[in-house]
């Protein structure tokens, strides 16, 4: 089994990027394995690693069908309602509190 190739910070050569950097561009991995590492060093800690892809074997971002649209929307919508008043909170209800912060205080005042 071959080593990867390990960069230091900021020292990656053209032609790799990470998962981020691919997603910026449009791209996605694809399936293809980790093509390198990146390291940045750290007092005292282990440094910070980030897997590198090649760019040339990178694939475009599939699109967005309506199926997804659809399921996305679900989704964010389950995380909006309450489960306690069962009413759309407008925001994401907080895992901390697991409700909307009216059910979560209903004693405390609202600011006017």
């Amino acid at each position: 089994m071959a080593a990867l190739p390990v960069f230091r910070w900021r020292l990656a050569p053209d032609g790799y990027a990470t998962r981020r950097q691919l997603r910026a561009r449009g791209l996605r991995p694809g399936g293809q394995p980790v093509a390198a590492t990146l390291e940045r060093p750290r007092r005292r800690r282990p440094p910070l690693v980030a897997h590198l892809y090649r760019v040339d074997l990178a694939m475009p971002v599939r699109p967005m069908t309506p199926g997804r649209w659809r399921a996305h929307a679900a989704m964010m919508r389950a995380r909006r309602t309450c489960p306690s008043c069962r009413h759309d909170a407008g925001y994401v209800i907080p895992a901390s509190l697991g409700k909307c912060v009216p059910c979560a205080y209903p004693n405390e005042q609202r600011a006017a």
